[in-house]
């Protein structure tokens, strides 16, 4: 039932507010809940190595760092050769005292030595820290892995949805705050639900990260909470959230808090876990304490709840505080004014060659791509639009000024534009990998793409359209994801091109044409091809149909695997059916892949490419999905066809602006299926 604070001053109110007292003003004492040693043949050593050497240092420094650093983190490394340096951070809760966080920190080192002696890649946590190490680094690289996932064991039954809208909105405000710190990205934020009720929350990154990566470090979080609880928290390796119904941090957020009664799910049901501590209890009735000490106690207690009850007081008398969610302002000073994007044409023509054929790396729907090398030597990836857009110059300045302003790991950068002579030209930073279709469907050069760099890809794609949807200063939907707008850098992160593009072209333009509908046969979403209805729900059928590209090594608009299977997606649909969908991965790698991750993605796609926009996730949900095994997966429903079959009624209507791999299509045939079908359920 949810607690009411009209009840504060009964009895058993008060004993708990007294253990809350005492444990908010003592050194409290670590619970462990989660531990990972990544024993492999390439990630151990033994015990009179070099690298044993270094970690015990490392695991000494981190401890001795503890009560120095007022962050909360410390990140540090040992060692000159690559084979033996050990790197490790640490990170505090950030409303725990410095005694409290090196009494964690302490355990955690020590858990780490007894438990995983022999594994060179391992992480502890704790509920008040964690600590990490590795042979390689770790600093500034998120880590959304595992989720440790806590829930308060009491339902709110009073205003439920009202409850859960409140919780969401605050958790989205403090994200934003603590994604924009600095020395400490760590935020808590109060918000009154009722008159008498306040909600408490807590959301945290290690400073290392950057703001992006924070930002969708917590969205990760955020979605995993389970709000309809009167308190929860989510924890993964690089961040953590928490809410509840009572103060768990004090105002000077530099003690530890109370725990809550929850119950604990990680992601490894094979690994042992514990529970947070639970509430607490009265033993009356143990032996061993004398009468004088029974007294002092119970005096002692009488004291601090009176305090307490007056300290309650003054903070439950506080106004109702504005939970509106706060427009997101930073990297406002980055970009300050369009001329620092502005470039002459003469420098443009110079670093392309004058737009010579040799410059020329790639062809796209809104115009020719060429490499080009500024006087200072930056590479960069000039994009040449198309003649024929109707947006005026200052509307183009404004938009590329806005686009510009969304920066994220997997997103290509806009660093400037060129406006002259009737030209419009945007200057992107060059990528040396060039573009994801010319490796995935090229049978020689995707051997390159084993399983965990498919799947690096996958996730890397997710993030970028995440920022996109939900974290960015705009809300943009690409309208175009495709294979040939994921770019590769030079360690073959993804990164996603041409977003904001009909921003910054023209609304609905493609190819120099008005009134044009934006996208390339086999990527496009049939509400969309058919009605001209985008929504976000547009990209994650994109979004959909690249993942069954990427795990099969095939394009679905150029898929001929069988008679009865005219497009990827119907083919994926019928092996799944038959539950057997790891026969659609492709066979340069299925020697060398994990099924259950595999048929996890599968799935994915699946619930992607749903026909119904409604039935499709959310790229929040996306995300959440492939970074937990904790997840349970709906079953997908049968996705979009487009091929049409002998037992289907065919439909022809005009499609305009429809790219396909070589020439621009001005109508498609799509096909309906009026045939009743039996769901089948894979096991």
């Amino acid at each position: 039932m949810f607690l009411k604070f009209s009840r504060l001053f009964s009895l058993p109110f008060l004993f708990i507010c007294t253990l809350t007292f005492q444990s908010l003003n003592s050194k409290a004492s670590p619970t462990y809940l989660y531990r990972d040693c990544q024993n492999t043949n390439t990630a151990t050593f033994s015990s009179n190595s070099s690298y044993k050497t270094n970690l015990n240092i490392l695991l000494s420094s981190l401890e001795s760092n503890s009560t120095t650093v007022t962050t909360g983190f410390y990140n540090y490394s040992v060692g000159n050769e690559a084979s033996n340096t050990v790197y490790g951070h640490f990170l505090c809760r950030g409303h725990v005292s410095s005694d409290t966080c090196k009494t964690c920190v302490a355990t955690a080192g020590s858990d780490l030595n007894q438990n995983c002696s022999s594994a060179k890649v391992a992480i502890t946590f704790y509920d008040l820290c964690l600590l990490r190490y590795s042979n390689e680094s770790i600093v500034s690289t998120p880590d959304f892995s595992p989720i440790i996932v806590a829930t308060n064991t009491s339902n709110i039954t009073i205003e439920r949805d009202k409850f859960i809208e409140l919780v969401r909105e605050t958790m989205n405000h403090i994200k934003g705050e603590a994604a924009r710190g600095t020395d400490k990205k760590f935020a808590t934020k109060q918000a009154k639900f009722t008159d008498s009720d306040t909600l408490y929350t807590l959301a945290q990154c290690t400073p290392d990260l950057s703001t992006d990566d924070c930002n969708s470090c917590l969205l990760t979080c955020i979605n995993a909470l389970d709000t309809g609880r009167q308190g929860a928290t989510t924890m993964l390796t690089s961040c953590n959230v928490r809410f509840e119904i009572y103060p768990f941090y004090n105002s000077t957020a530099t003690i530890a808090p109370a725990p809550a009664p929850v119950a604990l799910s990680t992601p490894t049901a094979s690994t042992n876990t514990s529970a947070l501590p639970p509430t607490m209890k009265s033993k009356a009735g143990d032996k061993g304490i004398s009468t004088i000490t029974l007294v002092a106690i119970v005096i002692s207690m009488a004291v601090s709840a009176a305090f307490l009850n007056i300290l309650c007081y003054c903070l439950f008398r506080n106004k109702k505080e504005d939970t509106a969610v706060l427009e997101d302002k930073s990297a406002v000073d980055e970009i300050t004014n369009v001329q620092s994007l502005q470039y002459d044409l003469r420098t443009i023509k110079t670093a392309t060659n004058n737009f010579s054929i040799e410059n020329k790396i790639g062809k796209g729907g809104f115009g020719d791509v060429y490499k080009g090398a500024l006087s200072n030597g930056q590479e960069v990836a000039v994009k040449r639009l198309s003649k024929g857009s109707g947006q005026g110059a200052e509307q183009f300045k404004n938009e590329v000024v806005l686009v510009a302003k969304l920066q994220h790991r997997n997103l290509v950068r806009l660093l400037g534009f060129c406006l002259e002579r009737k030209e419009k030209i945007l200057i992107y930073e060059y990528v040396p990998n060039k573009s994801l279709d010319q490796l995935l469907f090229d049978p020689g050069r995707r051997r390159q793409l084993d399983w965990s760099r498919r799947y690096m890809i996958i996730e890397g794609i997710a993030r970028g359209i995440l920022y996109l949807h939900e974290d960015s200063r705009l809300k943009i939907i690409h309208r175009d994801l495709k294979p040939s707008n994921v770019l590769l850098d030079a360690d073959m992160n993804p990164k996603v091109s041409d977003f904001g593009m009909a921003r910054i072209f023209g609304v609905d333009q493609s190819l120099g044409n008005t009134n044009r509908i934006v996208g390339t046969f086999g990527y496009i979403s049939p509400e969309y091809a058919m009605h001209g209805h985008f929504s976000v729900k547009s990209d994650v059928y994109s979004f959909g149909v690249l993942i069954l590209e990427i795990i099969s090594g095939h394009k679905n608009s150029h898929f001929q695997q069988s008679d009865r299977a005219e497009d990827l997606l119907s083919y994926a649909w019928k092996l799944w059916k038959k539950d057997v969908p790891l026969e659609l991965v492709d066979e340069t790698i299925r020697d060398s892949y994990p099924r259950n991750e595999v048929r996890s993605c599968i799935q994915i796609g699946l619930l992607c490419v749903q026909e119904d926009p409604d039935k499709r996730p959310t790229m929040a949900s996306v995300v959440l999905m492939l970074n937990s095994f904790s997840v349970t997966l709906a079953l997908p429903k049968k996705p979009a066809f487009f091929a049409p079959t002998r037992t289907r009624t065919e439909l022809s209507f005009p499609i305009m602006g429809l790219e396909s791999d070589k020439s621009t299509s001005k109508s498609m045939t799509i096909s309906v299926n009026d045939v009743s079908i039996t769901e089948l359920h894979p096991r």
